[in-house]
């Protein structure tokens, strides 16, 4: 057992969660994993891959039993995506936004948006957190599209980009502007918007370096109608929710990252133990041993810092912000170089097609911009070191 394996089976998982860990590794050897490079050949949505997920009911473990799920750890959560991810990142990341955008609900929402949504999601409904626009990306206090209040319903103008699942949602997660409040940190608001809403429009989806299969969809909202009853919370919440969903979905895309460094790891690991060069295994050459080491430390520290912030999340607490930037820059940054040093390893074969960490290096690259740029999560944890 490596140290990667024993760092795994050190997670503390109960033994259903166990039980569905196993299920998912199947699931991914047998089903998502073979179907990968089609889907980032093609671009097209991986159905067969959702169904699949679908069919182990696994959106029911972030939703609470009242409303038809079977909540479980994030702990268990974050080890589904990265396993999930080594296969097909497109699919992971499919399935986390999921979390991403219902999370907030779950944390804030009252009784009747709960009982309203949540039952659609743990039966395999797909959702979208929707905050980014043209002119507002890790600055959110800059979106335009704005919410207006006309009698029991709320009117919704404006649009986004770069929006996961944006193209195939069934419940959107939206950001906007409260009419009527000046400061752009106070205006800030959220509510709830379905498919097939008046006046929501799809207006195109974007061709991707990679996760290609995952649709990245620009949204245009004409006079959108809600009922005021999709609004969580007040008007004038949406940042304290936002900067709260964001300390959440932070280690969940750190875990995603995770998943494709691991795979193009193991791939690395397994091609240098195969190939020879003047009659010597690649991994028998010294210089390699040390790429190697540096490779694995720092994967294993990664990792064991996700399972560190999982902890927290589990154990219910609310102050690990740096944490979750530290978390997620480090294991974004480490899967960048974990996919380039992997191709360098397979030599000529790791830049062609037919082997995937040319895939994986192509994914990994998103990991270091979304969630907030790995740049501005620099600036977090500096300046949380500022003394007052």
């Amino acid at each position: 057992m490596n140290v990667l394996e024993r760092i795994d089976s050190s997670i503390p998982l109960n033994d259903d969660e166990r039980l569905l860990v196993d299920s998912v590794k199947t699931l991914v050897r047998d089903q998502i994993a073979p179907r990968a490079a089609g889907y980032d050949r093609t671009g097209a949505f991986p159905q067969a891959n959702i169904d699949a997920i679908n069919s182990l009911g696994l959106n029911a473990m972030f939703v609470p039993e009242q409303y038809g799920g079977a909540q479980l750890s994030f702990k268990c959560y974050a080890l589904c995506v990265r396993e999930i991810s080594k296969a097909c990142a497109s699919t992971g990341i499919i399935w986390a936004t999921n979390y991403h955008a219902i999370k907030p609900l779950i944390e804030y929402g009252s009784a009747a948006q709960k009982q309203r949504f949540l039952p659609a999601i743990a039966e395999g409904a797909l959702a979208s957190l929707a905050i980014t626009e043209p002119g507002a990306g890790s600055d959110a206090t800059g979106m335009k599209t704005t919410f207006r209040e006309d009698g029991d319903h709320i009117v919704i103008n404006g649009g986004k980009t770069f929006i996961t699942n944006g193209d195939v949602a069934d419940q959107y997660l939206l950001f906007g502007k409260w009419a009527g409040i000046d400061d752009p940190k106070r205006s800030i608001s959220v509510l709830l918007l379905e498919k097939g809403t008046p006046g929501l429009a799809v207006l195109r989806t974007e061709e991707k370096m990679g996760t290609r299969a995952s649709g990245t969809a620009t949204l245009a909202f004409e006079n959108c109608r809600v009922p005021r009853a999709n609004l969580i919370c007040e008007p004038g919440d949406g940042l304290r929710i936002l900067l709260g969903s964001l300390n959440r979905s932070r280690p969940s895309v750190a875990a995603h990252a995770l998943g494709i460094a691991r795979a193009a790891f193991e791939d690395a690991v397994a091609y240098i133990n195969e190939r020879k060069q003047s009659g010597r295994k690649i991994i028998e050459f010294q210089g390699i041993q040390f790429m190697l080491a540096d490779l694995a430390a720092e994967l294993a520290m990664c990792e064991s810092w996700l399972w560190r912030v999982a902890a927290q999340i589990d154990a219910g607490e609310t102050e690990f912000g740096i944490e979750a930037s530290m978390l997620k820059m480090r294991a974004s940054d480490a899967a960048m170089r974990i996919t380039t040093d992997a191709v360098q390893l397979l030599g000529g074969y790791g830049y062609c097609a037919d082997y995937r960490v040319e895939r994986l290096m192509r994914d990994a690259k998103i990991t270091q911009i979304w969630e907030g740029t790995n740049q501005v999560h620099r600036q977090l944890i500096g300046r949380s070191f500022i003394q007052k």
